[in-house]
């Protein structure tokens, strides 16, 4: 688990692969952070960046807003996968999402989907994503067999996110493919291709002609979802251009749901393989915001983003210089020891929890509340019903350029329907 110097543990925390090995990712991120929180790398095929691995100095490079901006690129990428995008989608990026975007244009875009993201519009929502996430567990409730959970996990977020978009419930397991077609196109588990550049052409080709036909419908017939506002947006008294209406609804589509979905999933299993906090949520019901935090800060799905310098500035002692990449790492600093005690420790009870799972500054996720409510809701629905379960078999995290989380999670559960007639035997298979 350890590392023989700074350069190996830069060099496994950017690589996709690192990302499935949790262990020794928060080994090379502990190393980097106390020996090498702001540090320079060059990997071989990868433009060179500044590699920011410390809380302190995240919150210095997103809060400081003005001598960073998002372009000339958002997500790490090899020298030879940037060109293949390229051609995949005649721009600089596959997606033009508000990832993707500098003032003016992202206040303006942030704009068109913010109504659906207030406080108000949320609470007249909560009933109807509480109903959906007792549909969710109604549907695994009784299962005696080994089922994959990151599977319900990722189902719900889809679902919630297709019917804020107005969309269809038959349509939602085509979109996650696609989805997951995009954010995985490395992983063969989730790859359309064996070939990344071909998962994410074809992702893209089926999710342009699906968001075309919505589009064309929401133009002729309004309504008042999403889809609509999107469809028919102006921006900068223009109408939407093709691109960047299009990335709106991919960006949509992939945020809602990976990063709840790897949450939900990796919050699970932090419970389960964290015995003592379990029990702890089982007694005192009332900890499950809290837990939820935790579970945010613990799984951290979406794990970095690309600045770029457009003037001299100074990072925790180092001299950025104008042009410069810096690479933030939000899991990393959600494990920074100078600001969370025994940060390696999933507690449920943790308070203060100033976490970054959704990021800060002006490129704060807009989804977080909803994120919130979801987590909630589906915890709230599973763990009155679940008198115990357990991991049976390995766990499989993502291979993703974009996404950590785990992507496969198969339990065993015992279930709550008539617990004064469960037998001893039973409760010891699971694990109590």
């Amino acid at each position: 688990m350890t590392f023989a110097d700074l350069r190996a543990a830069a060099l496994f925390v950017t690589s996709p692969d690192g990302h499935t090995d949790d262990d020794r990712l928060q080994a090379a991120f502990g190393l980097l952070r106390a020996k090498a929180p702001v540090y320079w790398v060059e990997p071989p095929g990868v433009r060179p960046f500044w590699l920011i691995t410390r809380h302190a100095d995240v919150m210095a490079v997103e809060l400081r807003g003005a001598p960073f901006a998002v372009a000339p690129r958002s997500f790490l990428s090899s020298e030879a996968g940037e060109a293949s995008m390229r051609q995949v989608s005649g721009k600089p990026d596959v997606l033009r999402g508000l990832v993707q975007m500098d003032d003016p244009d992202h206040g303006a875009y942030r704009d068109i989907a913010l109504p659906w993201f207030t406080s108000a519009r949320l609470a007249d929502l909560e009933s109807w994503v509480a109903d959906c996430a007792h549909e969710a567990v109604g549907r695994i409730t009784g299962r005696a067999d080994v089922f994959d959970f990151a599977a319900v996990a990722a189902a719900f977020p889809m679902r919630v996110t297709m019917h804020i978009l107005g969309l269809p419930a038959s349509d939602d397991q085509l979109i996650l493919k696609l989805a997951r077609g995009l954010t995985g196109a490395e992983d063969p588990d989730r790859s359309l291709s064996d070939r990344p550049a071909e998962s994410i052409r074809l992702a893209g080709v089926e999710m342009r002609d699906y968001f075309n036909r919505v589009t064309a419908d929401r133009r002729e017939r309004p309504t008042e979802d999403l889809s609509s506002a999107i469809a028919n947006a102006r921006i900068h008294d223009m109408p939407i251009p093709d691109y960047e209406r299009l990335s709106y609804f991919m960006q949509l589509a992939i945020a809602g749901q990976e990063n709840t979905g790897c949450c939900i999933a990796g919050g699970l299993h932090a419970l389960l393989t964290h015995p003592a906090q379990w029990a702890k949520l089982r007694a005192e019901p009332a900890l499950l915001d809290r837990a939820i935090e935790e579970m945010l800060r613990w799984t951290s799905p979406a794990r970095h983003l690309i600045r770029t310098a457009i003037a001299d500035t100074e990072i925790g002692g180092h001299r950025i210089r104008a042009g410069e990449a810096v690479l933030i790492f939000f899991n990393s600093a959600n494990r920074d020891e100078t600001v969370f005690e025994a940060a390696n420790s999933f507690q449920i009870d943790r308070d203060p929890n100033p976490h970054l799972a959704f990021g800060l500054g002006r490129h704060f996720c807009l989804g977080a509340q909803l994120a919130r409510l979801e987590l909630r809701a589906l915890f709230r629905a599973l763990l009155p019903k679940l008198l115990a379960a357990e991991v049976v078999g390995s766990t499989r995290r993502a291979r993703s350029a974009a996404i950590s989380g785990i992507s496969f999670l198969p339990i065993k559960c015992l279930w709550r329907s008539d617990p004064s007639h469960t037998s001893s035997s039973a409760r010891q298979a699971v694990g109590i």
